[in-house]
């Protein structure tokens, strides 16, 4: 499936269209300022002062990992229809993982931002998220979307209610990449990614939300047996897991 041929593409589409119109006119604040021997140049850093102006990838990149902006928020603000855009066509790579998105979404506090502004963030998060699970073949894997609404959002719960009331094969199929992706870390009762708070809660979460949705969805599918049992796995703690027969030997 073309990655614009997709039910919920036009839904995406005018969240992008959102973000251009919501944060026109942004930029960061007039005594931003960064380290010239790390981060960039003088020159660099004034442009994120000039609204709108198409910064290059490798200055996009920077802006969104720096961790030490004064106020990350308005930087944040400044790229986020540049970004947005980027992030949707595959064109983000951080070094460890989409996470690391969210962190710099959730070092921005977007959620307090006024409403108008957050709102749009909601939107694009949302849209972005259903459109990746009614691709077959997401410019950003499922698994990566999921880890960067969930840092960003602080919270797990809407992102998975919308796959599980995805009711179609596509998103079945993610749903059989995620569990063989995330087992390994699951079995050892680790998060699939670096969580910025409460990894604890949110592997809790996404271990119950697989137990019970997973297996009737990937039966559907004829998904290989040993990956219904590495979900029934999930199911039991101790020496009962890893005594299983069907245990896969895992070393932790």
């Amino acid at each position: 499936m073309n990655l614009d041929d997709t039910p919920a593409r036009p839904r995406l589409d005018r969240a992008l269209d959102c973000l251009d119109v919501t944060f026109h006119g942004m930029t960061a604040r007039s005594d931003a300022s960064q380290c010239e021997c790390h981060w960039g140049s003088a020159e660099e850093l004034a442009q994120l002062k000039v609204p709108d102006v198409v910064l290059h990838p490798d200055l996009l990149r920077r802006n969104w990992e720096a961790p030490d902006w004064r106020d990350h928020g308005a930087v944040l603000r400044r790229i986020l229809p540049q970004f947005a855009r980027a992030l949707v066509n595959g064109l983000v790579e951080p070094l460890f993982g989409m996470h690391e998105v969210g962190h710099s979404f959730a070092r921005g506090h977007w959620r307090q931002w006024p409403v108008q502004q957050s709102a749009a963030v909601w939107e694009f998060l949302h849209a972005w998220w259903a459109h990746t699970l009614s691709s077959s073949d997401p410019a950003v894997p499922v698994v990566e979307v999921l880890a960067l609404c969930a840092e960003a959002s602080a919270t797990l719960t809407p992102w998975l209610n919308t796959w599980e009331t995805l009711d179609h094969r596509v998103a079945d199929r993610h749903l059989a990449e995620a569990v063989a992706h995330w087992e390994y870390d699951l079995l050892g009762d680790e998060l699939p990614w670096n969580a910025w708070d409460n990894g604890d809660a949110v592997r809790t979460e996404l271990t119950a939300w697989l137990v019970r949705h997973a297996p009737a969805r990937l039966q559907a599918l004829d998904a290989p047996e040993e990956l219904l049992h590495r979900i029934r796995l999930l199911d039991l703690t101790g020496p009962t897991r890893w005594e299983d027969p069907h245990w896969p030997n895992h070393r932790y």
